[in-house]
């Protein structure tokens, strides 16, 4: 004799929520270009930073051309999280986990550490100081991690084209160039965008 159907309703198997994509994100540049300024502004929680006073002994080995007015340096690594929502909100987003890494060459030998498992990095430049840029860019293209460039806009930086900038940093065509203001949360976030749209074509394409 069969059993009789049960009143009670089937329990609802709950679908996975699909997670967001995380992302390492390696934010550099020469000493003073804005790095830990653009961490701070764009994150989402308070930004982890390793600032400390600048000292007349540290002058000795950090060069303060053109960042006179400079009174503190990062002498760890900065660390901020910002989530990229997507438009389609079936779609998880995009978490990045910021690394601000230090400019002082001093600190190139934490170059390795801080970019391993790094998906790509945002590199700050000044128009004040183009060639304190190309180290940075030559370790970036020595390590063939994908990068977009930033072009920090300060209160007295001279004005230049795109054109202009991408000839005088030597930029590769496949490298995207924006300009951006570090202290501006908008400005900060759409040149990292512009680094996450980098990416993603990368990966397509390969």
């Amino acid at each position: 004799m069969g059993s009789a159907p049960s009143d009670t309703p089937a329990l609802a198997v709950p679908r996975s929520v699909p997670r967001p994509v995380q992302l390492k994100i390696v934010v550099a540049g020469p000493f003073g270009v804005g790095k830990t300024t653009l961490v701070g502004v764009a994150s989402e929680i308070a930004a982890l930073t390793t600032e400390e006073t600048l000292t007349q002994a540290g002058a000795v080995v950090d060069d303060l051309s053109g960042v006179r007015s400079k009174t503190t340096t990062t002498v760890g690594i900065d660390f901020g999280r910002l989530t990229l929502r997507a438009a389609d909100p079936a779609h998880p987003g995009v978490v990045l986990f910021l690394i601000g890494a230090p400019g002082q060459d001093r600190f190139r030998a934490l170059w390795d550490e801080l970019t391993y498992g790094a998906l790509g990095v945002l590199v700050l430049a000044d128009t004040r100081r183009f060639e304190a840029s190309f180290d940075v860019l030559d370790l970036v293209e020595v390590r063939g991690l994908p990068y977009a460039v930033a072009v920090n806009q300060f209160d007295d930086s001279p004005t230049y084209t795109l054109g202009e900038l991408r000839r005088a940093l030597d930029l590769a065509d496949r490298a995207p160039l924006t300009l951006c203001d570090a202290r501006d949360r908008a400005s900060a976030r759409d040149a990292l965008i512009t680094l996450v749209e980098h990416i993603k074509e990368q990966v397509l394409s390969s």
